[in-house]
């Protein structure tokens, strides 16, 4: 419970996030790169190895067993650890030539598709006036930067209730 003084100059009645919490940032962010599967895939690669020897050395089928599920896993690992070649920042630029409208507000989201998990950008986009006239959508693969697909629409939404 806080006290009822504003000792450190804060709105004793304000709510606030702990310190650890926030999230401001410091310069620039950057995704982590998904080849640090590859780490992973090690890991499950050693313990396979230490199974299959300790199923073979115990004649133990449950190991053995163990040992072929975690290199499975470890195989599937370093076929997704794909090397994140685009990053956000070449992301909209590319989407920005797409569209074809100059961007105001824009946000970049990487996702994964197909089964080897490929790093893809989708980037949504909106037009620089104020309100924004248009938004559009735009996907391109993380790996070579190729655009999969884009779509842009007058902006449906109404801005009249804030002013705008």
């Amino acid at each position: 419970m806080r006290g009822s003084g504003d000792e450190d100059g804060r709105d004793p009645e304000g709510d606030e996030l702990p310190e650890e919490l926030d999230v401001t940032l410091v310069g620039p962010y950057t995704f982590p790169d998904i080849a640090r599967r590859r780490i992973a895939g090690t890991i499950h690669a050693l313990l396979a190895a230490g199974c299959a020897w300790a199923g073979f050395a115990y004649d133990n089928g449950g190991l053995l067993l163990a040992a072929v599920l975690l290199g499975g896993t470890a195989g599937y690992h370093f076929l997704a650890a794909w090397p994140l070649r685009i990053d956000q920042t070449e992301a909209l630029a590319t989407a920005s030539r797409t569209v074809g409208f100059p961007v105001g507000h824009a946000s970049a989201q990487l996702a994964w598709r197909g089964l080897r998990s490929r790093p893809t950008w989708r980037i949504l986009l909106y037009s620089a006036d104020e309100p924004p006239s248009i938004r559009g959508l735009v996907e391109l693969d993380a790996v070579d930067g190729t655009v999969l697909g884009d779509y842009t629409e007058a902006n449906p939404e109404d801005w009249s209730d804030h002013g705008a």
